[in-house]
């Protein structure tokens, strides 16, 4: 019971977002429409609408499949393991992902999915080990390389249907909020790691001979 009120705190908001996603999927599928044009269209004012909307809308099953546990894994990493800043970095990357998507994508295409809110958490996650340094940190970014390191591939163009431009600008507001949030609620190094204070040393030093 004590571990699922610890961790709990760090999975209602992923899960929600999932509900949301699988809901529209599930309605979209049924009903035959094609929500699609809700999505980000870059440089327009109609497609502002898709910063909001657009991590909600997938092509197909496949696409909301493919992002469903990726997102649910980093998200309750970001919730569970960055508690302090969690909510506030799960905010910027989502709407950041969006603007930057809206202001540097390609033009006259709608994107959509939640793949570029998910290469925004794996940007936070690994860089905030770069960043910060503290074993937490490091070992958080150590395993997500090894499980998710091929989503590298993602941020770059050839791949047709996919929003490549949502992959690799997420992972740099990831990328950039892990640099400014580098020093928010960081972990005090291990004592064996401080540096020695010389003046209170010797004046241990000193304070021990006259005792004697």
């Amino acid at each position: 019971m004590k571990a699922f009120k610890y961790i709990w705190p760090g999975l209602w908001l992923p899960l929600l977002f999932l509900c949301i996603m699988w809901t529209t999927e599930i309605i979209e599928s049924v009903l035959g429409l094609r929500l699609s044009y809700l999505g980000v269209l870059p440089r327009t004012v109609g497609g502002l609408k898709g910063v909001f909307l657009a991590p909600f809308l997938h092509g197909e099953w496949s696409h909301i499949i493919s992002n469903s546990l990726p997102f649910f894994v980093l998200s309750a990493i970001l919730f569970i393991a960055y508690r302090r800043v969690a909510y506030t970095v799960f905010i910027l990357i989502y709407l950041l992902t969006g603007m930057f998507v809206w202001l540097l994508a390609r033009g006259g295409t709608f994107h959509i999915g939640a793949s570029g809110l998910v290469y925004g958490l794996f940007g936070f996650i690994f860089f905030s080990g770069i960043f910060r340094g503290d074993i937490k940190s490091i070992a958080l970014s150590l395993i997500i390389a090894f499980f998710y390191g091929g989503m590298v591939y993602g941020v770059f163009p050839g791949q047709p249907g996919i929003s490549w431009e949502s992959h690799l600008l997420g992972a740099v507001a990831g990328a950039w909020l892990a640099y400014m949030f580098r020093s928010v609620d960081k972990p005090a190094p291990p004592k064996w790691m401080e540096e020695p204070n010389e003046t209170r040393s010797f004046g241990d030093f000193i304070e021990r001979i006259e005792r004697k």
